[in-house]
């Protein structure tokens, strides 16, 4: 990978932009001008390849000399600003939920359907995946293609990060006082579950289950009939994810094992004897693989079904970084970014 790309980061001050440049660095991906975009953080300063780099105003940006743009700001800034940018011959990866269920817009994970990216004859929008949905397709994707997966049912944990700085801070400072009022969250978070993420949808599924019944239907199969129940708890980092699925051929415990251990981008730890699982207070710290463990086979009445426990970090890992970065890597290695 030896292509040097002018790459634009919008949000660069963010949680997520952050961890797009730990991984930028960590990749070594050639980047020959770096410019750091934003609005209320114009002006600070921040670091990329031992340089320092100051924040300019996204809005008054002329993105003539880019090849490639990485939004990690948000919906709103994403539709007033990436369409211009991809008029203007950029290349753009957008981690909001603005451009996912767009049916001409491409919702990419590398491993999995990459194919739009390797056909690109010209700039085009690239939407990143929901964090909850990029690791369970990783997961299940191998089992799908080999034993057909066509029912899934998943109860997802999700950390506060994945609201953002301001979920984190009312976190630790509820644990600190009880008695403060919630302000990002409809409850307490603290000492708390809240089987609530996004907002209700007249179906009386919230925002974020459907974006799972969606993207999976968008990026794996839209045969594959899915029900989620979503829950914030008081994690700081890492999401952990229950997932049940039926498959239309028998599968055992070993052949999923043997299967899943052949991914690089997934590790199993599953020694039950040894009380031995994945948990994100262990595993999702700055980590690029989706762990998966306390995997179950059963027969229910006739059927075959799979338990599951996915953890993965939502943050660095493949639901928001690792993913944005690894579709810029995809870009470089079919030429596109040149």
């Amino acid at each position: 990978m030896s292509s040097e790309i002018n790459l634009a980061l919008i949000g660069a001050s963010g949680v997520v932009g952050k961890k797009i440049i730990s991984l930028l660095e960590k990749k070594n991906v050639k980047v020959k001008n770096f410019y750091p975009l934003g609005s209320s953080s114009v002006g600070d300063k921040i670091s990329f390849n031992d340089q320092i780099f100051e924040i300019e105003s996204l809005s008054n940006f002329d993105c003539a000399s880019v090849d490639v743009a990485i939004f990690s700001a948000g919906s709103s800034v994403a539709r007033d600003y990436a369409p211009d940018f991809v008029k203007k011959g950029v290349y753009v990866v957008d981690l909001s939920s603005e451009f996912r269920y767009e049916e001409d817009i491409p919702l990419i994970i590398p491993e999995i359907n990459p194919q739009a990216l390797i056909d690109a004859d010209g700039p085009i929008l690239i939407a990143n995946p929901n964090c909850s949905v990029s690791q369970l397709l990783i997961a299940i994707e191998p089992i799908h293609r080999k034993f057909n997966i066509d029912i899934l049912n998943i109860a997802t944990y999700q950390a506060v990060s994945g609201t953002g700085r301001k979920a984190v801070e009312e976190l630790h400072n509820q644990v600190e006082d009880r008695s403060l009022e919630p302000d990002i969250y409809p409850k307490q978070i603290a000492f708390n579950v809240i089987p609530q993420c996004d907002v209700f949808l007249e179906n009386d599924f919230t925002k974020e289950e459907m974006k799972v019944t969606w993207e999976t239907k968008k990026i794996l199969d839209p045969n594959i009939e899915v029900q989620a129940t979503c829950a914030r708890v008081p994690i700081v980092n890492g999401h952990s994810e229950a997932v049940f699925f039926r498959t239309e051929n028998s599968i055992s415990k070993n052949e999923i094992i043997e299967l899943l251990s052949s991914y690089k981008s997934i590790k199993v730890i599953d020694d039950p004897k040894n009380l031995d699982y994945p948990t994100p207070l262990e595993h999702a710290n700055d980590t690029e693989e989706v762990f998966v463990g306390r995997i179950r086979t059963q027969t229910i009445k006739g059927e075959n079904w799979v338990s599951m426990w996915i953890v993965a970090d939502n943050v660095y890992g493949k639901g928001a970084a690792l993913n944005a970065v690894q579709i810029i890597e995809t870009l470089i290695e079919n030429n596109k970014l040149c």
